[in-house]
């Protein structure tokens, strides 16, 4: 027998050795309003099919949880294969990226209408038949030898740079696949869930987080999807789709050629991005983004364009425009809300830079952030006709920061680390796990705080992102993807010593052990050739910039 403490209830059961977790569900009676999906055992991630051997502590989770979230839609992912695979045999399907609060794959021979409503009955009716999914451990070689005799060239690939001696991967009904985490024990988990035309392929649409037993809202996102686009025909010609392909170059010597060509590809956006504002003459460049999406030294690398221009940048910075700390809107626990809009003075911000674009003097204010008050310390500005105002944070993209500007004199630009490389076809790697391995170095090296704190800060984060950047990001007149290629290659060295310092026995210790499983699959990239101008530097440390 062993003992399992369930953390739901709060109480400890005994139970034979080898119970699989969703028996062990069903023995402390546990009735959860949205249904299980997967178990945090020891503060790790498992399938409900895991099965125990040893006493642990487990925490039931759902489709209100991320961790619950991915394996839904791991198991979903792997339902659509199967159909795909049986409707199309030999059709190679790629998932890209999240984008309109779904999951966009491409194929080679995009479905009809009449096409994907075959592949969508199949689909149900394989969630219908409740197949199990079978996971099985086999030597990497076995592995390999196997994905290679069906074709999947793409997972061979990573598998031959993967250091390790044994993986698994899965079966269903059948078909064979590999995703990095657990599934669902069964499709009859996989209940709600669309497939429609997008782009050059489908769009699956999955549950709201929120409210599980509703779809995700559709959200427009055609500009976000036309830059994911382009960086994936690069991809394409350079012949670097997956992580495998990237390892295999970096172990050929090729590590230097990655980084320069990635960071050249860069240059030569910004270079047009300021030429455009060069030529449209506008005079405030509004740069917004999420949080660790590189905008300050995007910010910075465009003020040397613009410069080269023959423009004269000059930034201005919002957080000047906080109001006084006493009139900060607060959240519904009390604390202040520092990331609403209204957290700056937006009258005042209008008139002043009014006055500055109808050629007044002004004296611009400071933020004395230990007083909580806006003060004045003589700065004053007079617009002259060489001079760009570059106002870049959270809400430069939101209407009501310059509602009472012109847009004839704005330019707008968003800028966002959309990582465009992938595991292999089926598994993309998530833009917001990049950027929180950068702000998780950052915070390290710059804030003094661990991986825990800023884990436990991620989903405030996330929370301010979905509420005032992401819904103003289609404003934008360009957007500018800040990810490199080979960054992951570069944050691994770093990351991997201060993920694997968070303990056992707290709950960010699946965070940590998911990222650290990520980064296990990335052939390490030295930082010394990364340029000082490079926007990794703003996480690494190491720039020309000062920040």
């Amino acid at each position: 027998m062993l003992r399992i403490y369930c953390i739901n209830t709060g109480t400890t059961k005994e139970f034979p050795k080898g119970i699989s977790l969703r028996e062990a569900y069903d023995g402390f009676g546990i009735d959860m309003p949205y249904g299980v999906i997967a178990a945090r055992v020891n503060n790790e991630t498992e399938s409900l099919a895991h099965r125990l051997y040893n006493h642990k502590d487990v925490e039931f989770i759902d489709l209100t949880t991320n961790d619950g979230m991915r394996m839904y839609v791991r198991s979903l992912t792997f339902i659509f294969m199967k159909a795909m695979n049986e409707l199309f045999p030999g059709e190679v399907v790629r998932f890209e990226n999240a984008i309109s609060k779904g999951y966009y794959c491409r194929m080679d021979h995009p479905l009809t209408e009449e096409q994907l409503s075959i592949v969508r009955d199949k689909m149900h009716r394989i969630v219908n038949a409740d197949i199990p999914f079978k996971r099985i451990e086999c030597h990497v070689n076995e592995a390999i030898e196997l994905f290679r005799s069906v074709g999947r060239e793409d997972k061979a690939c990573l598998l031959e740079t993967y250091d390790r001696l044994y993986t698994s991967f899965y079966e269903l009904d059948g078909y064979i696949d590999s995703y990095y985490h657990g599934l669902a024990p069964s499709t009859g988990y996989i209940k709600l869930f669309e497939i429609e035309r997008f782009a050059d392929g489908v769009l699956i649409r999955v549950p709201n987080r929120e409210r599980p037993t509703e779809l995700e809202d559709k959200v427009p996102q055609d500009k976000l999807q036309e830059l994911f686009e382009e960086r994936l025909q690069w991809h394409q010609k350079m012949g670097v789709e997956t992580v495998g392909d990237f390892n295999k170059g970096v172990r050929a010597g090729y590590g230097v050629d990655l980084v320069n060509v990635s960071e050249v590809l860069q240059e030569r956006l910004l270079s047009r991005i300021a030429d455009t504002i060069f030529e449209k003459g506008s005079r405030v460049v509004l740069i917004a983004g999420p949080s660790s999406s590189g905008k300050t030294t995007f910010s910075k690398r465009l003020g040397v364009q613009l410069l080269a221009c023959g423009l004269k940048p000059y930034a201005i910075s919002l957080d000047d425009f906080f109001v006084n700390r006493t009139m900060t809107p607060r959240k519904a626990d009390g604390d202040y809300d520092f990331e609403s809009i209204y957290s700056i003075d937006l009258p005042y911000f209008n008139a002043t830079l009014t006055k500055i674009l109808a050629g007044e003097e002004v004296e611009l204010p400071y933020y004395n952030f230990i007083k909580g008050e806006r003060e004045y310390n003589g700065n004053r500005l007079k617009l002259t006709p060489q001079m760009v105002l570059v106002i870049e944070g959270t809400h430069a993209l939101n209407p009501m920061l310059t509602e009472q500007i012109p847009d004839e004199e704005k330019y707008r630009v968003y800028v966002s680390a959309l990582t465009s490389i992938k595991l292999d076809y089926h598994n993309y790697i998530s833009t917001s796990d990049n950027r929180l391995l950068r702000r998780m170095l950052r915070d390290a090296k710059y804030r003094g705080y661990s991986a825990i704190e800023t884990i436990q800060r991620w989903p405030d984060v996330r929370a301010g992102e979905e509420k005032w950047i992401f819904p103003y990001q289609e404003n934008a007149d360009v957007m500018f993807n800040s990810s490199l290629f080979y960054e992951l290659a570069v944050l691994k060295t770093h990351a991997e010593p201060i993920l694997r310092a968070v303990p056992q026995n707290i709950k960010e210790y699946s965070e940590a052990r998911r990222l650290l499983h990520l980064l296990e699959y990335v052939v390490p990239l030295s930082d010394e050739e990364l340029p000082p101008t490079s926007v990794v530097r703003e996480f690494l440390g190491g720039s020309s910039f000062k920040y």
